[in-house]
């Protein structure tokens, strides 16, 4: 079964990302599911061929990475987002000083949530591209803020993405220019902290 994009129109308004900028976003993010779909056909045609050896078998599998990634970053990303007016009262866009399981987890690793704050907002405002994310790793029970270069690349095996930030240029340069930094603080103004904390599997 073919992967279908999903709809995020719902964090269109979101305070800090203009109309244009959210549905460019939305519009790169469908273009790496069709791509990872047209891939994944062509792949499966490929091998019921017994094209194992050509050349186009190994290229387009080194790609499949890229294209899935591509399409399950973007999603958490749009996901751990929320319109200021789709959340009830109360929701505590209140990041820090969270007292749930997820807070517990920040403080025991950073000493503070300000510190692990300051940490991965530093992290995300690096230069290059990519994406920061906050990884929980289960065997441990620990948390990681991991800066991955590509989609395909930097990722830490079998950890979870709770907190995932786009830091590509197309997700603020339209807005921001240059000013990663005050993309990152619109970012964090619109991160829908009970999405995040669901992630958490104990």
């Amino acid at each position: 079964m073919p992967y279908e994009a999903k709809n995020f129109d719902h964090l269109l308004g979101m305070l800090g990302f203009s109309e244009v900028m959210l549905k460019n976003h939305f519009t790169l993010y469908q273009g790496y599911v069709k791509n990872f779909n047209l891939l994944n056909d062509t792949l499966v045609a490929l091998e019921k061929e017994g094209k194992f050896g050509a050349p186009e078998f190994a290229e387009m599998n080194r790609r499949f990475g890229w294209e899935f990634n591509g399409m399950r970053l973007h999603e958490l990303y749009f996901g751990n987002m929320r319109h200021a007016n789709s959340a009830p009262k109360g929701n505590a866009n209140a990041p820090m000083r969270m007292s749930n399981p997820l807070g517990e987890a920040i403080t025991r690793e950073w000493g503070s949530q300000e510190m692990w704050e300051k940490d991965f907002k530093a992290m995300g405002a690096m230069r290059g591209i990519g994406w920061t994310i906050l990884y929980h790793e289960p065997e441990a029970n620990r948390l990681f803020n991991v800066w991955v270069n590509e989609h395909d690349m930097g990722h830490f095996a079998g950890c979870t993405p709770l907190l995932v930030l786009d830091v590509f240029e197309h997700a603020y340069m339209l807005d921001y220019g240059l000013k990663r930094a005050d993309y990152i603080e619109a970012f964090f103004n619109a991160i829908d902290w009970r999405v995040v904390s669901a992630r958490l599997k104990r």
